[in-house]
């Protein structure tokens, strides 16, 4: 299994494979998540061959699954259900690839903590994505939180489906550091359930997808934080294009930023 993913950039894929190369990354796919992708299986299909010119298999990569708009928790039942629509269909394009995971959000409106609007969002997460894990075996299901203030709701979905075994937690923490509370807590809470992690860097306020140690966040407590926890879960470095890419994959082997090896230092 890769320890490291890369978004490729369409445009520069030669380099691009270059740099996964040298680095043993995988690639996690941004196409697919919109609905015109979605909607369209001729799109779809001319994406798959553009990338199949230059992987032979998919097996060891990622996509990041519908998640705009979609909310399978709404009480309006139309909205719930194109919302379940939209995510079979991710699931379906993943399947059709064998792609290794699919990314999906938490959809929650931050900071709402109305008990009877938590207690739904988690009954109908459960059991969605039961079913969803369930339909599709050779997937790992990954839900990131996106804007969540503090990771006790995401921790609580994630114990209940434990024994799922496709199914996990993937980690952006850049997203962590601008919730309000700290990383050590988002990764202290949901340390048993992450299979995945995107990381990139910002101001520490917004949410900037700048090259990893071009910011303002702390990535050797990060580093820290990882292995004082005992995760072992592959990361999207989740910045677009090759030169930022480059940049932060130099900065994390520097410094031995997870999941380079310290001895690289």
């Amino acid at each position: 299994m890769s320890k490291l993913y890369l978004v490729p950039a369409k445009t520069d894929m030669e380099r691009m494979c270059r740099l996964a190369d040298e680095y043993d990354c995988a690639f996690e796919y941004n196409d697919f998540y919109l609905a015109k992708v979605l909607d369209d299986p001729e799109s779809q299909e001319e994406i798959i061959k553009f990338y199949n010119n230059y992987r032979k298999s998919f097996i060891k990569d990622t996509m990041h699954g519908a998640f705009l708009d979609v909310t399978i928790h709404s009480s309006d039942p139309l909205i719930q259900e194109a919302s379940m629509l939209r995510l079979n269909q991710s699931m379906e394009i993943a399947e059709r690839m064998e792609l290794r995971g699919v990314v999906f959000h938490t959809g929650r409106l931050a900071g709402f903590r109305e008990p009877v609007y938590l207690a739904n969002w988690e009954k109908i997460n459960v059991e969605f994505f039961t079913r969803l894990a369930d339909k599709y075996p050779k997937q790992q299901i990954y839900m990131e939180n996106m804007f969540d203030e503090a990771p006790d709701i995401l921790a609580k979905l994630a114990e209940q489906m434990r024994d799922v075994e496709n199914f996990g937690i993937c980690l952006d923490y850049a997203h962590a550091i601008i919730s309000g509370s700290s990383g050590k807590e988002w990764i202290a809470a949901l340390a048993p359930y992450i299979k995945h992690m995107h990381i990139n860097d910002n101001d520490l306020k917004n949410d900037l997808h700048r090259p990893v140690g071009s910011g303002s966040i702390d990535w050797e407590e990060f580093d820290s934080l990882v292995r004082k926890y005992g995760i072992d879960a592959p990361v999207l470095v989740e910045v677009n294009g090759y030169e930022a890419q480059k940049k932060s994959l130099e900065y994390m082997k520097q410094y031995g930023i997870y999941p380079m090896d310290k001895k690289e230092i």
